[in-house]
């Protein structure tokens, strides 16, 4: 196998679980919110998981912003690939700045 075909798939894994996650952390967050509107209580165990997951939000947010300021510069929609590493997180990065190597 060569690497270029491992890296491949080893991004991909990366990719689809990105996803998931931060899927995941948009849920918690929003049921964070509907706690607070409704005076409800959450265990407090949850106080870590929370933490990393508006660490993670966070980081993806900063990835995405500086994809999209990048994106046009590589023929990208702005828009639509800062979404994309949003999701994703630094493999959009990764995906995005190597490109320069293709022209």
């Amino acid at each position: 196998m060569n690497l270029k075909f491992i890296k491949r798939n080893i991004f991909a894994v990366i990719k689809v679980i990105s996803t998931m996650l931060i899927t995941s952390a948009i849920g918690l967050e929003s049921w964070n919110i509907y706690a607070v509107i409704t005076n409800s209580n959450l265990p407090s165990s949850l106080n870590p998981i929370f933490w990393i997951e508006r660490f993670a939000m966070t980081s993806h947010f900063i990835e995405s912003i500086i994809a999209a300021f990048y994106a046009p510069s590589r023929k990208k929609m702005p828009i639509k690939y800062a979404t994309y590493t949003f999701f994703v997180g630094t493999i959009g990065l990764l995906e995005l700045f190597d490109q320069e190597n293709d022209y």
